[in-house]
Order: C-alpha cells, then structure tokens, then sequence
C-alpha cells in the first residue's frame, strides 16, 4: 500500500510540474528557475544559496492599473520594485538586486499588487 501510495504522490508531483504548477510545499531553489501563484511570477538567475538578481512579473488584466511588487526573505532582506501604470493586457516585470549569499532554508517571496490590491504571492526556498 506505501508503494502504491509513493507512486500515486511522484504522478502528481511530475504532472504539477508538467503544468508548471507550484506545489503547496514550496520548491526549492537549487538552480536558476521560474515559480508563479496566480498572477505574480518570481524568476531567480543564480543557483544555490546565493542570489544576485531576482525577476518579478505581474500579469494585468483587460484595464489599465497601477502595478508594484514586494520581494524579500524570511532573514530579513527586502525591497520593493518600482510602481508603474501598465496598459490593459500587459505584463508588469522588474527586477531586486540582492546580491548575496542566504542561509540554506531560506525563503525568497515576492507579491504581486493591481490596483493596490495582492495577485499573488509565489514563495520558494532557498538551498544549497
């Protein structure tokens, strides 16, 4: 019964994957990589505990709205990207500038705002 149980768990994990799905747990960072919640995507281009730059892209709607974005990490590190007014069906993106090394454990977020309203907030931790 375990056995069948693992198989049906590693189905579900490689279809999320397939569909670029986030899976509650929080995936981890050991490589370069793309993770979205709703609206909002954050996009890292370093591997390991190290982060220099961190991409963060919110996807507006059928009207024009005012857009920002709040990136940081649960040890503390923050920063919050530029406000911009966007055009109906555009995508929003700006980048955080980090550059340093986390502790392995670490969790890097970023949440996206519409309208000053949150889109989304895509999470994902930071290992070795």
């Amino acid at each position: 019964m375990l056995d069948i149980t693992r198989k049906i768990a590693a189905g579900v994990g490689a279809l999320a994957a397939a569909l670029g799905c986030v899976v509650a747990t929080g995936p981890s960072a050991v490589a370069d990589g793309k993770w979205c919640n709703h609206s909002v995507c954050i996009e890292t281009y370093d591997s390991g505990t190290y982060l220099g730059r961190v991409e963060v892209s919110v996807t507006n709607t059928n009207q024009p709205n005012r857009i920002s974005a709040r990136v940081w990490t649960t040890n503390g590190w923050s920063a919050n990207t530029k406000v911009e007014d966007v055009a109906k069906f555009r995508t929003y993106r700006d980048q955080a500038y980090p550059q340093r090394h986390f502790p392995a454990g670490t969790r890097l977020c970023a949440e996206g705002f519409r309208g000053g309203a949150s889109v989304g907030l895509p999470c994902v931790t930071i290992t070795n």
